[in-house]
C-alpha cells in the first residue's frame, strides 16, 4: 500500500450537532500548520481544494492511504514556512512514500528549499503544480521535484510532456467530459494544474505500488515512456 501526503486545504469534513467542524479522515491522518508553522488540529476543508485533490488520488489509487497536511485556511493563500513545516512533518512520520503539492509559490525561500532537500534525502517523492506556460513556481522549480500541470488533451489514463521536465495529465477539462464519477467525487468545476498534479501523483503512486524505485529521475523516465502527446497544448480558436 502506498501512503501519499497531501499538502493542501485539508480533508473533507462535516458539522456536528454542536456546530463544531468534524474531520471525516481517520484520527492522526490530518494536521494543520498555522502562520508560524506550528502544528494544530486540522479543520474541515473550507475551500474544497484538498477534498478534490484527495478525490482524484482515491479514484486513481483506491487502496492508498492519504495523509493531509493543511496549509490553507479560508483563502487559497499560504506561505513557504507553512508548506515547509508540513513537508517536514510528512517526512518525519516515516511512512509517507509520495507527497502531492497542488500549489505553487512565486518566490524561492530558504526554508522551503531546505525542507525539499531533507525530503529528497529521506527518499520522499515530491510532485508539485506548475502552470502550462510561464515561469516556474516553487517547489516545482527545485531539482528533483516532478513538475505537473493539467492538459485538456489527456484522458484519465493519458500523459503528455509539455516541455522537458513538465508532465501534463487529466485535469477534469470539458474536452474530456465532466460530471459522472468526477462530479460525484466532489471535484465540481475544479480543474487545471491542481487536478493535473493530483492525477500525475496517481500515476506515480501506481508505479511505486508496483515496486518502482523511489528515484525521481527513474520515475520521470518511466512516465516519459507512457507519453501520448509532446509539446505545448494547442487549442482551436
Amino acid at each position: 500500500m502506498v501512503t501519499i501526503g497531501i499538502i493542501d486545504s485539508g480533508p473533507a469534513g462535516r458539522d456536528g450537532a454542536d456546530g463544531k467542524g468534524r474531520i471525516d479522515a481517520p484520527v492522526g491522518a490530518a494536521l494543520r500548520f498555522d502562520a508560524e508553522g506550528a502544528p494544530r488540529p486540522a479543520r474541515p476543508d473550507r475551500l474544497g481544494h484538498g477534498t478534490a485533490v484527495a478525490a482524484v488520488l482515491a479514484r486513481a489509487l483506491p487502496r492508498a492511504r492519504l495523509i493531509h497536511a493543511q496549509v490553507f485556511d479560508d483563502r487559497p493563500v499560504t506561505s513557504a514556512l507553512r508548506v515547509a513545516a508540513a513537508l517536514d512533518w510528512l517526512r518525519g512520520r516515516g511512512d509517507v512514500d509520495l507527497v502531492c503539492l497542488s500549489l505553487g509559490l512565486a518566490q524561492d525561500r530558504a526554508v522551503l528549499a531546505q525542507a525539499v532537500d531533507a525530503a529528497h534525502a529521506s527518499g520522499l517523492v515530491l510532485v508539485a503544480a506548475h502552470p502550462a506556460r510561464g515561469p516556474s513556481p516553487y517547489p516545482a522549480a527545485y531539482a528533483g521535484v516532478i513538475a505537473a500541470t493539467g492538459d485538456a488533451r489527456c484522458g484519465w489514463t493519458d500523459l503528455s510532456l509539455l516541455r522537458p521536465g513538465l508532465f501534463g495529465a487529466w485535469c477534469n477539462s470539458p474536452e474530456q467530459g465532466r460530471g459522472g464519477a468526477e462530479g460525484r467525487a466532489g471535484m465540481g468545476g475544479m480543474g487545471g494544474a491542481s487536478l493535473g498534479t493530483a492525477r500525475l501523483a496517481g500515476h506515480i503512486g501506481a508505479l511505486l505500488q508496483a515496486g518502482h524505485p523511489r528515484d525521481p529521475a527513474a520515475l520521470c523516465q518511466s512516465l516519459a515512456a507512457r507519453v501520448q502527446a509532446e509539446g505545448p497544448e494547442r487549442r482551436r480558436a
